[in-house]
C-alpha cells in the first residue's frame, strides 16, 4: 500500500470554492448535500461544514442499488440512507470520494430518484481517475490520478483523511475498483 501525497484539506477548499462558483452560476438555492458511505460522507462531511450549508447532511449506502448486487451479494456492512427533507425540485450535491467506473454512482443515482426528482444533481469527487465505464463525469473535482487499471485508489479516514494505492488482489476483467 502506497499512501498519496496530496494536501486533502487543500483540495477540499479548491472544490468548496468550486462548488460555490458552480452553485452561484446555477443559481441554485434549495441545495442539499448528500455523501455516499463511506468515504463520500467523510468528505461530504467537510464540505458542508466548509459551505456552512443550513440544510443537515444526507447518507446515502447503494449497497441495494449495485449492478452487481447479485454477484456479490448483500454487503455484510449495510448502513442505511438518511436523506433529510424531501428532495423534489431541490439541488443535490452527490459526493463520493472517487470516481472511477460510474457505477457507484449509476447506483446512487437510482437510488435518489427512488425519493424524488430532483431539479438538479451535481457530482462532487475527491478523486477523478481515468477507466469510465459510464458515461458519468465530475462536475468539480479535487486532483485526477493516472493509475494503472489494477491498482485500487482508496479514501482512508475519517480523521485524518488520507489516499492509498494498492494493487488489486483480484483484478475483474481490468476493474480495480469502482
Amino acid at each position: 500500500m502506497t499512501t498519496v501525497d496530496v494536501d486533502i484539506e487543500k483540495l477540499l477548499g479548491n472544490i468548496a470554492a468550486g462548488l460555490k462558483t458552480l452553485l452561484q452560476t446555477r443559481k441554485a438555492d434549495a441545495v442539499t448535500m448528500i455523501g455516499i458511505h463511506t468515504g463520500g460522507v467523510w468528505i461530504a462531511r467537510r464540505l458542508h461544514q466548509q459551505l456552512q450549508l443550513n440544510e443537515p447532511l444526507g447518507e446515502l449506502d447503494i449497497s441495494f442499488y449495485r449492478d452487481d448486487f447479485t454477484r456479490a451479494g448483500i454487503n455484510p456492512q449495510v448502513k442505511p440512507s438518511r436523506l433529510p427533507s424531501p428532495i423534489d425540485d431541490r439541488h443535490i450535491i452527490l459526493v463520493d470520494d472517487v470516481l472511477y467506473t460510474g457505477r457507484t454512482i449509476r447506483a446512487a443515482l437510482n437510488e435518489i430518484f427512488d425519493y424524488g426528482r430532483p431539479a438538479a444533481v451535481t457530482l462532487v469527487a475527491l478523486v477523478e481517475r481515468g477507466g469510465r465505464e459510464l458515461p458519468i463525469q465530475a462536475d468539480v473535482f479535487g486532483i485526477h490520478l493516472d493509475v494503472a487499471p489494477d491498482q485500487q485508489v482508496k479514501l482512508l479516514g475519517p480523521d485524518p483523511l488520507r489516499l492509498t494505492i494498492t494493487e488489486s488482489r483480484v483484478a475483474h476483467a481490468g476493474r480495480g475498483g469502482t
